[in-house]
């Protein structure tokens, strides 16, 4: 089992090493694109120190952020000022050994219509765009993970119509999209994602909490082993303990919590874990140290 974590390495952001620099939109009226350039060249040459650091200290999955190009949607990537410098930046993270993936937020609806769809392929493909300029491989080997959205009242007929949309998603970010296990009632549990697998032989993405929360027709080692047989390659699940129940019985049943305080159950299998902890990095350390690799 290999351990990772999302985004931000808390060691380095006490410099201000950091990824997600960006600017409000009157900024980004004002001083356009060559502002828009410069902060993504600063981010993408810290995310290439965040990724030394991981490999340095045995890290090799790591979850990138989906801010490196501040207002991506509003121009083209390769019109940016300094991007060939940012691509060749971008070409080092990605010869590096390490397991790079991605989880763009949740405004991205697939199932969705009109302009909400056309948002969700624009930004989806931004994000395979990113994969490609570093040299990735089109597989789930670097996810590009996102939640199916609402039902719309409707399950069934909402898988359907994510499955029809997906047909209109490039190569590129295709081979690398997965879905995850919603946390709330009236959303998506694994047993309701088992179908769409059916239809498009997409990979589910198990997250341990989530289940917790919205545990569907299957106990945890039954949806855990049904997601785990969806996946061509070693898959990559997700996992964090409750806030709630560890570290604040104040705090919302969904928040995550900041340290992992179990071991993790992998059911034999060898898999990848994203651990959604506020503490980063700092968590997989602790969770070595307490647990071993």
């Amino acid at each position: 089992m290999n351990l990772g974590y999302a985004c931000i390495n808390v060691t380095l952001a006490e410099k201000g090493i950091m990824t997600n620099r960006s600017m409000i939109r009157k900024t980004f009226l004002e001083k356009g694109i060559q502002y828009a350039s410069q902060l993504t060249l600063k981010n993408v040459q810290n995310l290439l120190k965040i990724v030394e650091w991981n490999v340095e200290h045995g890290i090799n999955v790591f979850r990138v952020t989906s801010e490196l190009f501040p207002w991506a949607s509003e121009y083209k990537l390769e019109s940016i000022p300094d991007f060939t410098e940012i691509r060749s930046v971008l070409e080092a993270v990605g010869r590096h050994p390490v397991r790079l993936t991605s989880h763009p937020g949740p405004f991205n609806k697939l199932a969705g219509s009109g302009s909400t769809l056309e948002n969700t392929i624009k930004d989806l493909e931004l994000h395979a765009q990113i994969f490609d300029l570093m040299g990735l491989p089109a597989t789930h080997w670097h996810k590009i993970n996102i939640h199916v959205g609402g039902a719309y009242g409707d399950k069934k007929e909402t898988l359907k119509r994510f499955a029809r949309n997906f047909k209109l998603l490039s190569e590129s970010l295709s081979g690398r999209l997965s879905v995850e296990n919603d946390d709330k009632p009236g959303l998506f549990a694994v047993s309701d994602l088992l179908s769409l697998h059916e239809m498009i032989g997409i990979p589910i993405v198990f997250d341990y909490f989530h289940h917790r929360l919205h545990p569907g027709l299957q106990n945890e080692e039954e949806a855990f082993n049904a997601a785990y047989n969806t996946w061509s390659l070693k898959p990559i699940f997700h996992f964090s303990s409750s806030r709630k129940e560890y570290e604040d019985p104040n705090a919302k049943k969904e928040a995550h919590s900041d340290w992992v305080h179990e071991p993790i159950n992998t059911y034999g299998k060898n898999i990848d874990i994203v651990l959604e902890t506020k503490m980063k990095e700092l968590s997989v350390l602790q969770y070595w140290k307490k647990w071993g690799k």
